[in-house]
C-alpha cells in the first residue's frame, strides 16, 4: 500500500514543482509590477502624515471685504489622514475657520484624523468658505493587500496556460515513470 501512495505522490510532482517555480516567478513579477504602478502614480498626498501650514497675511481682512482673493491662500486644500492643520494669522483682525478661531497675532491646530470632505466656514476666503479634503493614507498594508490579490491569480493564469502550452505528458512523465519503477522494482 505504501508504494501505491508513492506513485500517486510522484505523479503529481511535476505538477506541484511547476506550480512552486511559476509561483516564485508571478511573486517577483507582481512585486516589481506593483511597486512600479505605485511609484508612477503616487502624488503628493502619498507621504507621511506631517504638519501643514496657512498663513494669514497682513491685510487679509480688508482684502476680503474688497471682495479682492488673498493669492497666497488656496481655495481649497487637500491633506493626507493624520496631517495637522496650523493656521497662523498674521493679519490686525480676528479670523475663523469651521472650530478654530484664530485671534490675531495667534496660531490655532486642528487634526484631520478621518478621511473626509469638508466645507469649513471661513473669514479669510471672499467666498466665506475652505474646502478641505482629507484622503486616506496609503499605507505599506495597502500595497501588500495588492500584492495578495495579484500573486494568486497571476500564478493561476500562468499555471494554466503553461499545461496548455507545454503539457506535462512528454519528458516529465517519462522522469515521473522512471522513478516509479526504480522505486516498486
Amino acid at each position: 500500500m505504501p508504494e501505491i501512495q508513492k506513485s500517486k505522490d510522484s505523479k503529481y510532482r511535476p505538477y506541484i514543482k511547476r506550480l512552486a517555480i511559476i509561483f516564485a516567478a508571478c511573486f517577483v513579477i507582481a512585486l516589481v509590477f506593483n511597486e512600479a504602478a505605485y511609484r508612477i502614480q503616487k502624488d503628493s498626498n502619498d507621504r507621511a502624515p506631517q504638519l501643514v501650514q496657512i498663513v494669514i497675511p497682513a491685510g487679509t481682512a480688508a482684502r476680503v471685504a474688497a471682495g479682492e482673493p488673498v493669492p497666497s491662500i488656496p481655495p481649497g486644500v487637500s491633506f493626507v489622514e493624520g496631517d495637522v492643520l496650523e493656521v497662523i494669522n498674521q493679519d490686525s483682525v480676528n479670523h475663523q475657520l469651521g472650530p478654530l478661531w484664530i485671534p490675531a497675532g495667534t496660531s490655532a491646530s486642528l487634526a484631520m484624523d478621518n478621511p473626509e470632505k469638508l466645507s469649513y466656514s471661513c473669514s479669510f476666503q471672499t467666498s466665506k468658505f475652505l474646502d478641505i479634503l482629507v484622503r486616506p493614507a496609503t499605507t505599506y498594508s495597502d500595497r501588500i493587500s495588492g500584492l495578495s490579490i495579484s500573486v494568486p491569480t497571476l500564478t493561476a493564469l500562468v499555471f494554466v496556460y503553461s499545461l496548455a502550452a507545454l503539457p506535462l505528458d512528454g519528458r516529465e512523465k517519462k522522469e515521473n515513470d522512471a522513478r516509479s519503477a526504480e522505486t516498486n522494482g
